[in-house]
């Protein structure tokens, strides 16, 4: 059965906790399916997710992502069965390898062997909670003798982030959904051939899978002044390895070279120079109403399912949001 299209907004609110559970009530009040917790420094993720299960009655709630490396599987497993019982099993447990800055800078971590790690971690994760006592020797994880309550209903889902090819295909057929970020439009059927290709692998059908995505969407009269604030914002993620890497993967190689060689100089204006207007264009969604539903209905109709709305401009926040709302928007 194919799997039904969504509307989702991004949380968490970067006012705070209190702001953050007034967006899912508006988001829910609003007709939004979901919210999605992004991958960012601040509150954590998980300990907000309960908070806005006890706050909300209807939306899913999902975190796009999660790192492997900072959580062990047990205290994963623990927490999603917490998150799908508050939740009454609206909970989306979103799993991903994250990058070097996130991982070795900020949290003093080895950033080694990511596809395996997510993988193993998966793996691990499912089987705890399904109640089995935890027996597993990895190449990056070992567990033994750990065992949970299971849940009677199969408990959360697991998705997982991928960027590039083996990724993807990792992701698809290891994973209950995938989850993609910050990818050029040109890049997507490459990004769902590998999509397809893990599912298939997996049992499964390319067209049964949820297929998750954070977009880039400002509604706005401003493009240049947005184009700009994406600029600022987004060139240090694709001056890390991984992103930079995926940018050449997905066609875009000599602006990767440029971003790679701008940030080695600390030459902050050829960094955010390589990300050229056509390049905004191709990976965000800055302009009219009409302009930004057509683009999330163009990715509809190329595979998306579910659409987090994203921006880099508060003072264009309020617009987009309810440009979305199910009074202004459906597929």
């Amino acid at each position: 059965m194919p799997v039904p299209q969504r509307i989702a907004l991004t949380v968490p609110n970067s006012a705070g906790v209190q702001a953050t559970i007034e967006d899912a009530q508006w988001a829910e009040a609003a007709g939004y399916d979901d919210v999605w917790f992004a991958d960012i420094n601040g509150g954590d993720a998980l300990t907000m997710a309960a908070a806005l299960a006890m706050s909300t009655s209807r939306v899913r709630i999902g975190t796009a992502i999660i790192p492997v490396f900072t959580r062990t599987p047990a205290v994963f497993a623990s927490t999603a069965h917490v998150l799908h019982k508050v939740s009454n099993g609206r909970f989306i447990l979103g799993l991903g390898s994250s990058s070097q800055t996130m991982m070795e800078n900020w949290n003093g971590l080895n950033f080694e062997k990511p596809l395996t790690r997510v993988k193993e971690t998966t793996q691990i994760v499912r089987s705890m909670l399904a109640g089995e006592k935890s027996d597993f020797d990895g190449k990056t994880l070992h567990t033994h003798g750990y065992r949970q309550a299971p849940l009677p209903d199969g408990g959360p889902p697991i998705y997982i982030a991928g960027l590039r090819g083996k990724m993807l295909e990792m992701a698809a057929e290891v994973g209950d959904g995938v989850i993609l970020n910050l990818f050029p439009k040109k890049a997507l059927p490459k990004m769902m051939e590998h999509i397809r290709i893990g599912a298939e692998r997996g049992g499964k059908k390319l067209e049964d899978i949820e297929i998750v995505c954070r977009h880039q969407v400002m509604v706005t009269d401003h493009a240049p002044r947005i184009k700009d604030l994406f600029r600022s914002h987004f060139a240090p993620y694709y001056a890390t390895p991984v992103y930079n890497k995926f940018l050449a993967w997905a066609g875009y190689e000599e602006n990767a070279q440029a971003i790679r060689e701008g940030w080695a100089a600390r030459d902050r204006n050829k960094t955010t120079a390589a990300l050229e207007d056509d390049l905004v264009d191709e990976i965000a969604s800055i302009g009219s109403a009409e302009y930004c539903h057509d683009r999330i209905r163009e990715y509809a109709d190329m595979g998306i399912t579910t659409h987090i709305l994203a921006g880099v401009s508060p003072d264009d926040a309020v617009a987009t949001r309810e440009a979305f709302t199910a009074e202004h928007f459906s597929f």
